[in-house]
């Protein structure tokens, strides 16, 4: 209990003394938001229809203020002294019961034998060092009352009991702590407060004093002082009062200047576009002119702004203004010079530059006044300069051409990379500064070959010279004075334009020998462009006789149609009556095979007569088609019955996958003749136990018919030349199989006047696919 005691003494000291400095400090703080008000608002011109009686009340106020704060005063000051003597009691309880405490653990270690030869210093050593502050006095006793050791030492004429010392000691020696704090009279009539602990044996007890005239010391001093300054304060008051009415018209004419200047101040800093500070930095409160609110676009105020408040106005990256104001403290710095951004209402950013000087009001209260100036367009314009800066370096350090700036005293301003390169230059001779002979020093200029205009000298503002590097490089270096007296230098590697310039003398040189040899051969060329054209007019009249023949051919073949099929006709029917025995056996069974034989051909020679006068009416143009809307199904029917006779007679399955539906404008004989055809060449080539597959889809505007086989196959050679009239592929499967070579060709042909397309994709051993891709509307192919 006695340690929990001691301990939170000091901190109620602390608090209390914390608590008058926060009375003082708000009381000062009022007094300056007054003042500020009254300096940035007068109030003269409120109270201008009261003033007469007003006036007339003065004296009696100022009285009944004078008895007001005497009384206000008195009382304070009562309640001081009760308070400085109860704090002072607390802290003489908390001492002794912490010294007694040091005592206790002290004698583990000190034999108690040691006390009573050297208590005084064993009692400095155990006490601790703010023990004895303000006159406190301690005394240790042993069982009899003896004083063994005092801290201040006693005189010598002091009495050495305690019951000797003091008047009615007995409480204390008698009930220890929890006599409390005792006021006590020492010997000699001064009267102190005590408190008394007990101690182990042999020792008694350690009793703490402190005198009165100690605890009442800053008291007295401070009623002095007030009532010093109540008579002061009283009689200025009176002086006032005197000179306010002996005063009152030049009072009433410094009213209204003081009115006057404090609205030419304000609006000097509303058009100077700057604010006036005072930042009370112990207590984080800020005092803004009406201009510096007018400046944030905030409406004004009459009262102090808190720090917090303020710092949610700053841009977080421009510095935090507690830690410049501490930095100015610590460092005793006399003004600042800062600049930052604060947010507007609209939310952009404004810059100011703060200038203050740090004052110290009584000495103790550091504050910040001064102003803060909008300088966003300076701000601006040295943020464009700066960006504008950067850019011209980046532009001159990317240059393909080496750059320097010199100034009017030949010294270098700037260069880029390629001019240290050019002159080959150390980066330590390309300093700002460096003299322009002193830098041709440590380079290696190239070397001057010509001189196409003057010197950088007189009148002359720019010259122009060609000079050639160690390695063969050329430079057209270009110099010219600037405004100031300066000089720019550019240079340009010219090497390939001079190599240019040597080649193109060479070719030219080479032109004018080709041109020579050209004339010579014109002539040739001329006399073989006769012979080309004796020669062209000989292939247009070759030409023309063997299309002439082609056509006669063509004609020929279409007017035999008759003379041609008569006989076979006639042929193919002799040949069945014959092999159907109609009148009769033959008589041999030879004769039944020749007679099927002979059936077989003419049927045979009939098809490829057919076929040859069909492609000679094509190519005739003789060939007409007659569309119209039909189903594809149905053709491919047709053409199945014919074709699957067969396929069944070869082992081959014929699949129809051609949907119904699908109708489209064609000739039925022309398109029946183009199915044919291609199922004919499908089944011939394909082997027993193959499979031909037919199917069709619709696409856009057209409709596409594939037929796909599991045959043989064509080389990828071979089918570019198929189509053509009697062309054939001979392999090892189809060499013996019989035919005209005009199937594929008719059907190609029948297809192009359909206006359609036919494709072919093989692969030789898998198979082959034959697309045709024919127009639905014949109307809008034609169109």
């Amino acid at each position: 209990m006695g340690a929990t005691g001691t301990s939170g003494a000091p901190g109620r000291i602390s608090d209390s003394i914390s608590n008058r400095q926060e009375a003082h400090i708000e009381l000062t703080s009022s007094g300056l938001a007054g003042h500020a008000r009254l300096f940035m608002q007068p109030a003269y011109h409120r109270l201008q229809l009261a003033e007469p009686y007003f006036r007339k009340a003065i004296p009696y106020l100022i009285v009944l203020l004078l008895i007001t704060v005497a009384t206000a005063r008195f009382v304070a000051l009562s309640q001081q002294a009760e308070r400085d003597k109860q704090m002072a009691s607390e802290q003489l309880a908390h001492i002794a019961s912490l010294a007694a405490l040091k005592i206790n653990n002290g004698l583990k270690d000190i034999e108690k034998a040691q006390f009573e030869r050297a208590g005084a210093q064993l009692l400095e050593k155990l006490l601790p060092a703010s023990a004895l502050n303000q006159k406190r006095q301690a005394l240790l006793t042993n069982r009899t009352g003896e004083i063994i050791a005092a801290l201040p030492a006693l005189p010598e004429d002091q009495p050495h009991y305690l019951e000797d010392l003091l008047d009615d000691e007995y409480l204390l020696t008698t009930f220890g702590e929890r006599a409390a704090v005792r006021s006590v009279t020492i010997r000699g009539g001064e009267t102190a407060l005590a408190s008394h602990r007990f101690l182990p044996a042999p020792l008694g007890g350690l009793t703490i004093l402190q005198r009165e005239s100690a605890i009442y010391a800053n008291w007295q001093r401070m009623v002095s002082l007030n009532a010093s300054l109540f008579v002061g304060v009283s009689s200025i008051l009176l002086i006032v009062v005197y000179a306010y009415y002996a005063h009152t018209n030049r009072s009433e004419e410094s009213d209204k200047a003081f009115l006057e200047a404090s609205t030419r101040f304000e609006a000097a800093l509303c058009r100077g576009r700057c604010g006036l500070w005072d930042w009370d930095l112990s207590r984080g409160r800020i005092f803004w002119s009406q201009s510096m609110y007018q400046l944030l676009g905030m409406p004004p105020r009459n009262g102090l702004i808190g720090f917090l408040e303020v710092t949610d106005l700053t841009h977080p990256e421009d510095g935090d203004l507690y830690d410049i104001a501490q930095a100015a403290i610590s460092e005793q710095m006399t003004s600042i010079d800062h600049r930052f951004r604060m947010r507007h209402t609209d939310g952009s950013w404004i810059w100011l530059r703060a200038r203050a000087e740090l004052v110290y009001y009584h000495n103790i209260e550091p504050h910040l006044i001064g102003i803060a100036v909008d300088v966003t367009e300076q701000e601006t314009l040295k943020q464009q300069s700066l960006t504008a800066d950067i850019r011209l370096r980046d532009a001159i350090e990317n240059l393909s051409e080496s750059f320097a700036l010199w100034d009017n005293s030949r010294r270098l301003v700037l260069c880029n990379t390629k001019f240290q390169q050019f002159y080959s230059l150390p980066a330590s001779a390309v300093v700002a500064g460096a003299h322009y002979d002193d830098v041709l020093k440590i380079g290696r200029p190239p070397v001057m070959r010509s001189l196409i205009s003057p010197d950088l000298s007189g009148d002359s503002d720019a010259r122009l010279l060609e000079a050639q590097g160690d390695d063969g490089s050329w430079l057209q270096i270009n110099e010219r004075r600037t405004s100031d007296g300066g000089f720019v230098s550019v240079g340009t590697d010219i090497t390939q334009l001079k190599r240019d310039a040597t080649k193109l003398q060479e070719s030219e040189r080479q032109m004018k020998a080709t041109v020579a040899d050209s004339k010579k051969k014109q002539q040739t060329l001329e006399r073989q462009a006769q012979k080309l054209v004796e020669l062209a007019d000989k292939y247009s009249e070759e030409k023309y006789r063997a299309e002439a023949a082609n056509n006669s051919k063509s004609e020929f073949l279409a007017n035999m149609s008759h003379e041609l099929r008569t006989p076979l006709n006639a042929i193919i029917g002799f040949s069945d009556i014959m092999k159907s025995g109609m009148f009769g056996p033959l008589g041999s069974e030879k004769y039944e095979e020749y007679c099927g034989d002979i059936n077989e051909s003419g049927n045979f020679l009939l098809g490829v007569i057919d076929d040859i006068l069909d492609m000679s009416k094509i190519e005739a143009g003789r060939f007409q088609i007659s569309p119209e809307r039909v189903k594809l199904h149905d053709i491919l029917e047709e053409t199945l019955r014919i074709i699957c006779v067969q396929a069944d007679k070869s082992g081959i399955e014929v699949i129809d996958k051609i949907s119904p539906k699908l109708e489209l404008d064609a000739d039925r004989r022309a398109m029946k003749q183009v199915l044919l055809n291609l199922l004919s060449n499908a089944v011939k080539f394909t082997k027993s136990g193959g499979r031909i597959q037919v199917r069709a889809r619709k696409v856009l505007d057209s409709i596409t018919i594939s037929i796909e086989d599991t045959g043989v196959g064509i080389p990828k050679s071979k089918i570019k030349t198929l189509g053509r009239p009697f062309e054939q592929v001979q392999t090892q499967f189809t060499k013996d199989h019989k035919g005209s070579g005009l199937g594929l060709a008719i059907a190609r042909s029948l297809t192009d006047l359909h206006c359609g397309a036919m494709k072919i994709r093989s692969t030789e051993g898998k198979g082959t696919i034959v697309s045709v891709r024919l127009p639905i509307s014949q109307n809008k192919s034609d169109a």
